[in-house]
């Protein structure tokens, strides 16, 4: 896996261009008889290691797949806060009221996000008898553009919604600067708008040519920073929690990784050793965990979309094409005959059960 292994070349070089051309050389391989006598030729698995409690694993959303996303919660952070003033009273609250106000909170946060948006975004499709509207979008193969602007508005609220301003030395922008410009007094109190993140994390995506997964597991990567770090993104450290996890993101998700090189390229002051220093720190505070089961990505896929929908960020539609829907029937009879194909087979299997219940109950026919 790359992501445990940093690239530490001079910024000269580019192995982004050359890399199959360059040989790397064989890591030494540690025999047994390397080990100590107290620690014997056992060497612990990963998934031999002791595993947090049930209620603790379920409340960490980048492990567990029923727990609902951090992001998803501080995106109705602002409607949760207003709701108590409503059941401060001791009487029963007005029905009216809370359905006046759930409207008020929902519609001033889409207006709040609508005005940084341009308003070709704002048109929406319907479909109708004669044309169907359906993006192009799915679990496995995610829209790039709206997936990085869905994960830049997560970021968004966030930092928004931040509990405190807990941070860590290795990702504070002032102590370790991205560029050689000087960083704004205010640096630390001015929350970023949904722009800049987004601009941000497109030049990364763009410059690096990383896929539209690689964002999900980016985000998943920072939430579990968050949870295990016990730790806030907040306008001092999350340009640097953004880059440390893209950097691990694309090294675990892509075959053909980008190195820590290439990032400098891309940002040009910042040094390769920076880079490893806090490859280093991200992946020793995340203890080494950069599984991602399938139905915590699925997860956070869906929830993805349910904030672009409360936000009125809409996925870009097109009509559905004779092509497109022939694909989709195709796409759907295969999914139906594995289907048959594995319910015969789990019958096939009950069966046999059966049967070996019957012959272990019957009575021994003795000669």
């Amino acid at each position: 896996m790359g992501g445990s292994v940093s690239c530490c070349i001079s910024p000269g070089e580019s192995p982004k261009v050359h890399r199959r051309d360059v040989e790397l050389e064989e890591c030494p391989i540690t025999t047994t008889e390397d080990l100590s006598e107290d620690t014997g030729t056992y060497l612990q698995h990963i998934s031999d290691r002791e595993l947090p409690d049930e209620l603790a694993q379920e409340a960490n959303p980048s492990d567990h797949p029923r727990a609902s996303t951090l992001f998803l919660n501080k995106s109705q952070t602002d409607g949760q806060y207003a709701g108590k003033h409503v059941f401060h009273s001791h009487e029963p609250p007005d029905l009216t009221v809370l359905f006046r106000l759930f409207f008020s909170v929902r519609e001033k946060r889409k207006s709040n996000y609508m005005n940084h948006m341009s308003p070709g975004l704002l048109t929406k499709k319907y479909s109708s008898c004669s044309t169907i509207f359906i993006d192009d979008s799915t679990v496995s193969q995610p829209n790039l553009k709206s997936t990085i602007k869905c994960v830049a508005l997560a970021i968004y609220y966030h930092i928004k919604n931040r509990d405190s301003n807990r941070s860590l030395d290795i990702f504070d922008e002032k102590q370790h600067p991205l560029s050689r410009e000087k960083v704004p007094d205010d640096y630390s109190v001015v929350d970023p708008e949904h722009k800049l993140i987004y601009r941000f994390i497109r030049t990364l995506f763009s410059s690096a040519q990383l896929t539209a997964e690689c964002a999900i597991v980016t985000l998943i990567y920072l939430e579990r920073l968050l949870t295990y770090a016990e730790m806030d993104i907040c306008p001092c450290n999350w340009k640097r929690i953004v880059l440390g996890a893209i950097l691990l993101a694309s090294k675990v998700w892509d075959d053909q990784a980008v190195w820590n090189v290439d990032y400098c390229q891309i940002l040009k002051d910042i040094t390769v050793e920076d880079m490893n220093e806090m490859e280093r720190h991200f992946l020793e505070l995340l203890q080494f965990n950069i599984n991602v089961p399938a139905s915590v990505y699925a997860k956070y896929y869906f929830d993805l979309r349910s904030l672009a929908d409360d936000n009125n960020l809409s996925f870009p539609l097109e009509p559905l094409s004779n092509k497109r829907a022939q694909k989709l029937e195709a796409i759907s009879r295969l999914c139906e005959d594995k289907f048959k194909d594995l319910s015969k087979a789990a019958m096939r299997r009950s069966i046999s059960v059966d049967n070996l219940v019957g012959i272990k109950n019957s009575q021994a026919v003795l000669s």
